[in-house]
């Protein structure tokens, strides 16, 4: 049974000379608008998935149901289980990257305690959500398919502590944030999978002492 998302073929034909190509009606756009919405669906239900269950939960099945659509969708928008996964990465690293730019936005102060507590607030987030995004990272290391989007989130990461040593004064070159962001890496991932009581503390303590390493803060402004 044809899928309903799908548009009839139309035969191709050039147009007559001087004869105006018409545009398309807005009832041929609503089946790609819809296809469009229902592939949107499937993404959101396999991040969410990845948050409630990590790289096992992500299946056809689990994120049609939560999606709320057929089982025949999944196989029809994405070719294979892996390409959904890898979208969902994507999608789930976009998400967290506009989330740590909001959150690190405002500097609380430029000293190393006061920089630290900004950039260890990303910490404030889902944490079953930053499992499965750290879950599907380390993945990548024996997928090569999701080794683009791991280090997008690398990078994407190095730019938000690039922007946040910028802003308070710190040297800011690539020695400098692959330092400090590394760190912060490591330490993440160490309070996602521990959840210690005072994890936030230790960190913030880690991170003010990389920052004192790199010198005071330069004058900002005049």
């Amino acid at each position: 049974m044809p899928d309903q998302d799908r548009p009839a073929p139309v035969p191709a034909a050039a147009p007559a000379r001087g004869v105006a190509v018409r545009a398309v009606s807005p009832q041929s756009r609503r089946p790609q608008e819809r296809a469009v919405r229902r592939r949107e669906a499937l993404l959101d239900a396999a991040v969410d998935l990845l948050g409630d269950g990590g790289f096992a939960a992500v299946t056809h099945r689990a994120v049609a149901r939560r999606a709320g659509l057929p089982l025949a969708a999944t196989s029809y928008y994405f070719t294979s289980r892996d390409q959904l996964l890898a979208e969902a990465f994507a999608l789930l690293v976009e998400r967290e990257l506009a989330r740590m730019r909001t959150t690190v936005d405002h500097l609380v102060g430029r000293t190393p305690p006061a920089v630290a507590e900004t950039l260890t607030g990303v910490y404030a987030s889902d944490r079953l959500r930053q499992l499965g995004l750290w879950e599907l990272y380390l993945q990548a290391g024996r997928d090569p398919a999701l080794q683009a989007i791991a280090r997008a989130w690398t990078d994407g990461c190095d730019d938000v502590v690039a922007a946040v040593l910028e802003c308070a004064g710190y040297p800011c070159g690539p020695g400098e944030v692959r330092f400090v962001a590394g760190l912060l890496s490591g330490l993440w991932v160490e309070e996602v999978v521990e959840a210690r009581p005072d994890g936030g503390q230790r960190a913030r303590e880690a991170v003010a002492r990389a920052l004192a390493a790199l010198g005071p803060p330069a004058r900002v402004g005049p």
